[in-house]
């Protein structure tokens, strides 16, 4: 196998042949068609995460085939289409796991981050953490929903059933769940960098009521924000922007500190909170419900040793949507 292969943080990832993987009791091996490249995969890039495994593959938005089955998998077969996430392992005992909240587990596992993941030829994945695709859509197309999707549509949920939604940051997640949210009648104001008129005006191709620079109010009041952008300024802003009992989610796993602002802004039970990975559930309901909601992802595609041309062009802002590496 080939893989892109994170040796130093902070360093370029390096191309690297590998020995064949062989996959252990409950998991699979995969033979990579796609795998996106998030946000996410800058932080573990440049060492913003805690306690990261170093070397490592990057990469948690896979799509691929199965071509091998561990001993004790059940459900799956040799030839089928499935998607591996973020969350990559559960301990499947700790309270959170026993109390219906996995994403929270103590003792968990990220694909990409702390086990090898997608910027590669085939990966090694729990089988429990690979959902059926199917075989409506191509390969790219489905690569960003493994994480923007996903943690897409976990937000979504926990920002409520407002009707009037802003999203701060408009990229890879928030051009999902724009689609999402109109396709559930809601309303749509997408905050930008101050200035993008090419972003704003994607915006408002998917469906966005409104779009403008993430220091401008939007022209009403929010039921609910949600930051995909890792700016910590952008909170007591869009506290500002939502309505009395308001509610704003900060959606990234990393984010810069958040500044100090007045109590004004979070009084009238304005509510801040965050998400943290995702559960199977989620993604078992998203997926299903992808293909009715008709999502189109806006993609552009690397081949995989072009992985650290993705990533600059990701910090740059060189691209509307997700990027995608092709093995």
């Amino acid at each position: 196998m080939h893989a892109m292969v994170l040796n130093k943080l902070g360093a370029a990832l390096e191309w690297t042949n590998l020995a064949d993987r062989q996959p252990g009791p409950g998991e699979i091996r995969v033979k990579v068609a796609a795998c996106g490249v998030c946000r996410t995969d800058l932080h573990v890039v440049d060492g913003e995460l805690p306690d990261p495994k170093v070397p490592i593959i990057p990469g948690h938005e896979i799509v691929g085939r199965i071509d091998v089955i561990g001993p004790g998998v059940e459900g799956l077969r040799v030839g089928e289409r499935v998607g591996v996430p973020w969350l990559g392992h559960t301990c499947g005992v700790c309270s959170y796991c026993m109390g219906g909240h996995e994403n929270l587990c103590d003792r968990p596992r990220f694909t990409g981050y702390t086990q090898d993941g997608g910027f590669a030829t085939a990966t090694i994945a729990d089988a429990r953490f690979a959902f059926p695709l199917g075989e409506i859509g191509s390969d790219v197309a489905l690569a960003p929903l493994l994480c923007a999707g996903l943690i897409g549509w976990r937000s979504l949920a926990i920002a409520g059933s407002g009707k009037a939604l802003g999203l701060y940051g408009f990229g890879a997640a928030a051009h999902i769940v724009a689609q999402v949210a109109k396709w559930q009648g809601r309303s749509v104001f997408a905050f930008t960098r101050p200035g993008d008129a090419t972003t704003q005006a994607f915006a408002r191709r998917l469906g966005a009521a409104w779009a403008g620079g993430s220091d401008e109010m939007p022209p009403e009041p929010l039921d609910a924000a949600i930051i995909y952008a890792t700016v910590g300024d952008l909170v007591p802003m869009a506290l500002k922007a939502v309505r009395k009992g308001g509610r704003v989610v900060c959606a990234g796993i990393h984010m810069s500190d958040i500044p100090r602002f007045p109590y004004a802004l979070l009084w009238e039970e304005r509510q801040l909170v965050s998400v943290a990975n995702l559960t199977r559930q989620d993604g078992i309901d998203f997926l299903r419900l992808a293909p009715d909601i008709g999502i189109v992802t806006e993609t552009t595609r690397y081949a995989l040793d072009q992985a650290n041309q993705a990533l600059a062009d990701l910090r740059a802002g060189r691209f509307e949507g997700a990027a995608v590496l092709v093995p």
